[in-house]
């Protein structure tokens, strides 16, 4: 089996593009279907052996793939691996800032250390892996940066230190996209809201029931999957989105705009199926989180 994306075959043919996080998820699925597309895809993480697993299966796959270690808090490791892979492929034409974490406790209990590290992770890195793509090869040649962020419209209760850095990422994304435009530079943002994706199994076993109830609270009715998030981040990396730099793309079922005082109608099954609005996963690697299966 191979990847079913909906884009054209060879579309980023002769392209290099990081995908920061490769190891798992979101970042997994998006790494899959730009190798299916054609692309070199560098992946960035920091532990080895997901990064080494995502790159078997898509070798496997007749992509091309290669990896780094870095941990994208680090100024100097991103520089160095930045170096290390514009001098391994000459280019680096795509940036997909999807790394990111977080945990789950109310703000009163966050430490300054744990909010530090949230921060620097969602926010901080990812500014690291733009400047130094930019720098270094970008301010030269043109590209397309696009940073992963998530649903913090309406705030994130719980996750109050990932909802700053989050918001802080779609301020950095409109800053980015205004300053590097004359580089030929396009900056977006893609904000997935509940995805089905391994990420959920990082969560503690307690966080399991509300994570299995929170379908019921998307007008749409349903969780997204990891390759309709991709498919947003492969469009606005590509030829078509030339024109469209500073937004920020939600994916997200319209999950901000569920209000008190309107009933939630969630779709049955018979509309879930309609064409319009029924599950795409095109990516035939896609597994199931361990926590929908309890």
């Amino acid at each position: 089996m191979s990847y079913g994306s909906v884009f054209a075959p060879g579309l980023f043919a002769g392209k290099a593009i990081i995908v920061t996080g490769g190891g798992s998820g979101i970042g997994r699925c998006v790494a899959h279907e730009l190798a299916a597309l054609g692309a070199h895809v560098a992946l960035v993480g920091r532990k080895l052996e997901k990064l080494q697993t995502v790159a078997t299966e898509i070798t496997e796959d007749g992509g091309r793939v290669s990896y780094q270690v870095c941990d994208i808090r680090q100024e100097e490791a991103v520089k160095q691996t930045v170096a290390a892979i514009l001098a391994a492929h000459g280019r680096i034409d795509g940036l997909v800032n999807n790394a990111g974490g977080q945990f789950m406790t109310p703000l009163e209990a966050i430490s300054a250390k744990g909010w530090e590290a949230v921060v620097n992770t969602n926010l901080t890195g990812g500014f690291l892996m733009a400047r130094e793509c930019y720098l270094q090869a970008m301010a030269k040649t043109g590209g397309a940066m696009v940073n992963i962020v998530a649903d913090m419209w309406g705030s994130m209760p719980g996750m109050g230190h990932s909802g700053a850095a989050r918001a802080g990422m779609v301020s950095f994304t409109e800053t980015a996209a205004l300053e590097w435009a004359a580089k030929g530079v396009r900056v977006n943002a893609v904000a997935p809201g509940y995805i089905a994706s391994s990420g959920m199994d990082n969560y503690p076993p307690e966080a399991g029931p509300m994570l299995r109830e929170m379908a019921k609270t998307v007008p749409t009715g349903r969780f997204g999957t990891e390759a309709e998030t991709a498919a947003g981040i492969v469009f606005l990396l590509s030829p078509a989105a030339s024109f469209i730099s500073g937004t920020t793309l939600r994916i997200d079922g319209a999950r901000p705009q569920a209000r008190l005082g309107w009933p939630m109608r969630v779709p049955d099954a018979a509309v879930q199926a309609r064409d319009a609005v029924k599950p795409f996963n095109g990516f035939h690697r896609a597994q199931t989180p361990k926590v929908f299966s309890q």
